[in-house]
């Protein structure tokens, strides 16, 4: 499978194509399937239903419950918990509109961004598509002046898990989200 990122926001790149709805769409060429072409762009709260449907559908894979009052309350309004905060939460779609990814970066405060909500459909999962928006989410949190990148997964999330050590994140002993069994942190430091 051949990953290609088109454009990046990251980038600064002049070229970032707006769609029908005046969006910014990042295009991701991924070849698993010639008749597919998925796109990233920032979420807006008439995405939240299918979000919804795609992170409780995915967790309902591994076993986990969804907490619509407490670590789920933020796909509610997503454009107040991630747009208003000055920070991203993306969906990866597929040609026909259907959301097949999610992602998020969520301030913790002045030096700690948490990435949330980084899900795939089973039909893209296991062709790199995490690593590559990992990077993407580690690059913006920089970009953003954090120091820190904070996360928080279970353990039932193998090939999350496997990423996010493979990515240099360590695990740390605090957590805040029940379903969750691990945390871990990435210091992001200077360069």
């Amino acid at each position: 499978m051949t990953l290609k990122l088109l454009r990046s926001i990251n980038s600064g790149d002049s070229n970032v194509n707006f769609s029908s709805c005046c969006r910014p769409s990042y295009d991701l060429d991924i070849v698993f399937d010639p008749d597919k072409r998925l796109t990233l762009r920032p979420a807006t709260n008439a995405d939240s239903a299918a979000i919804r449907e795609l992170v409780f559908g995915v967790l309902a894979d591994y076993g986990l419950e969804p907490d619509l009052d407490g670590t789920d309350v933020d796909l509610n309004d997503i454009e107040a918990n991630y747009n208003g905060r000055g920070v991203v939460f993306e969906v990866l779609m597929d040609s026909t509109g259907s959301i097949l990814g999610t992602v998020g970066l969520f301030p913790m405060d002045e030096a700690t961004i948490e990435l949330r909500k980084m899900y795939f459909a089973r039909e893209i999962r296991g062709r790199g598509l995490g690593k590559k928006l990992l990077a993407r989410m580690i690059d913006k949190a920089r970009n953003l002046g954090y120091l820190r990148v904070y996360l928080e997964t279970a353990s039932v999330l193998k090939q999350a898990v496997h990423i996010y050590e493979q990515a240099g994140f360590r695990p740390v002993d605090v957590k805040h989200t029940p379903r969750c069994d691990q945390g871990y942190v990435l210091e992001l430091g200077t360069e």
